[in-house]
């Protein structure tokens, strides 16, 4: 009886520490602790395996390096341009930006403050999902730098009134 539990409680550990690219050992070995002993360890493998591939979604919101599409009519975002404008920073504690956060844009080698308004990850029940990453340009004391918003902005900015009143203004239609 020893024996078998000896051989039992080695298997068992062997299974915790198998490597990861070696998943037909595993079924092997849980084949054989099965026929043997009639031990079924489906909870020991299913950890197993769950380490091999990644559990957490893709990030689709705006973080440092995401490409952006500037939604305004001013003039640095009208002008065609050789490589798209990129956040280099997001001003939150998460350093991943939703819709009404601030962001630093690199565009067309100058810095320029954003504010995003549309992004392709999606968000919160009845929340608007866009097909790209939008922003509109804004100044440094909040002003927006155009005067026309060219797409529908969402719906849920405007309870956060106070601090882009002037960018709701501007804006002709909310989804």
């Amino acid at each position: 009886m020893t024996g078998r539990a000896c051989t039992c409680a080695c298997l068992a550990m062997s299974l915790q520490t198998s490597p990861i690219g070696l998943v037909s050992r595993v079924g092997y070995q849980m084949a054989l602790l099965n026929r043997q002993f009639g031990l079924s360890l489906t909870h020991l493998t299913s950890a197993v395996i769950q380490r091999q591939f990644s559990i957490t979604g893709a990030c689709a919101a705006i973080q440092k390096l995401t490409c952006v599409r500037v939604v305004d009519n001013s003039t640095l975002g009208n002008t065609p341009y050789h490589r798209p404008p990129k956040c280099i920073h997001v001003y939150n504690k998460t350093g991943v930006g939703k819709v009404g956060d601030k962001i630093l844009l690199a565009i067309k080698g100058e810095k320029k403050k954003a504010l995003i308004v549309g992004h392709k990850m999606p968000g919160p029940t009845m929340t608007p999902r866009f097909d790209s990453n939008n922003v509109v340009l804004i100044e440094d004391n909040g002003n927006p730098v155009g005067t026309r918003i060219k797409t529908p902005i969402p719906y849920t900015l405007r309870r956060r009134e106070g601090e882009f009143s002037k960018v709701l203004a501007i804006a002709r239609n909310f989804v």
